[in-house]
């Protein structure tokens, strides 16, 4: 991104941000609520629109865009619609959807990368089980597994930690620890990192739409020490950016 803007609502959101991740990197976007941090991911990926600067996704503009299995999106809760009732099979399968041609049937590799997914969010063993049924935690596992399973070079995570239980960000560190070995390239937004921060390589925070650190991850004095992380508890409700855009419930 190359002095990318963002104006939701005639507010601005995002002032002018410049920022470039490297292959190999693994980057946690931080700050407190309503600093941008959603908004700068999606803009990003293309998925909210610019009102002033650039992105580029390996050298593409996001309209021009068409390897998207190199990237695996990772939203903050699982968007599933009424009606006919999903299984957390069919939700991880359609990680695969971007490797796949146009009318292609599914082939054993897809049913594999699918399986080795579900094994590696342990969530094999509910693999039928409708995705309706599943807890806040076992929800973000399954976007994980999703992710995984279209073996992508790039891993966007919007608030992968947030309202997940320890078990489930433990979870979650291990398999990044994977991914990081592999050459894996990680771009995550955190209010905290946790069992994630021996990850992390670059911080970048934002408050009011500006960067304000970009850089080593700080050491931590006290529970939430890191620049511009203005960490009060319980959090502020964040304004939703639009009608159609959704925020994590506690």
């Amino acid at each position: 991104m190359s002095g990318g803007q963002v104006s939701l609502d005639r507010r601005p959101v995002l002032r002018g941000i410049d920022l470039t991740v490297k292959p190999g990197e693994v980057v946690a976007v931080l700050g407190a609520n309503g600093s941008g941090k959603s908004t700068l991911i999606r803009a990003l990926l293309g998925l909210t629109p610019l009102s002033g600067g650039s992105t580029l996704l390996y050298g593409a503009p996001p309209a021009r865009f068409r390897e998207w299995w190199r990237i695996g999106y990772v939203p903050q809760r699982l968007s599933v619609g009424g009606g006919v009732p999903t299984t957390i099979r069919e939700v991880v399968a359609s990680g695969r959807i971007a490797r796949q041609r146009r009318l292609r049937p599914t082939s054993p590799a897809d049913r594999e990368a699918t399986e080795r997914a579900l094994e590696t969010v342990g969530m094999a063993h509910r693999a039928a089980d409708p995705v309706q049924a599943l807890s806040g935690g076992q929800q973000q596992r399954v976007l994980i597994a999703r992710a995984l399973a279209g073996e992508p070079d790039t891993f966007v995570m919007d608030e992968p930690t947030a309202g997940v239980d320890a078990q489930s960000q433990q979870l979650l560190a291990d398999t990044l620890s994977t991914l990081v070995d592999q050459g894996k390239t990680v771009l995550l937004v955190a209010h905290e990192l946790g069992p994630l921060e021996p990850l992390i390589t670059r911080a970048v925070v934002l408050r009011d739409g500006f960067v304000c650190h970009d850089g080593p991850p700080p050491h931590a004095v006290g529970a939430h020490a890191l620049p511009g992380h203005d960490h009060v508890h319980p959090h502020a409700e964040e304004k939703p950016a639009s009608p159609l855009d959704w925020r994590p419930t506690s």
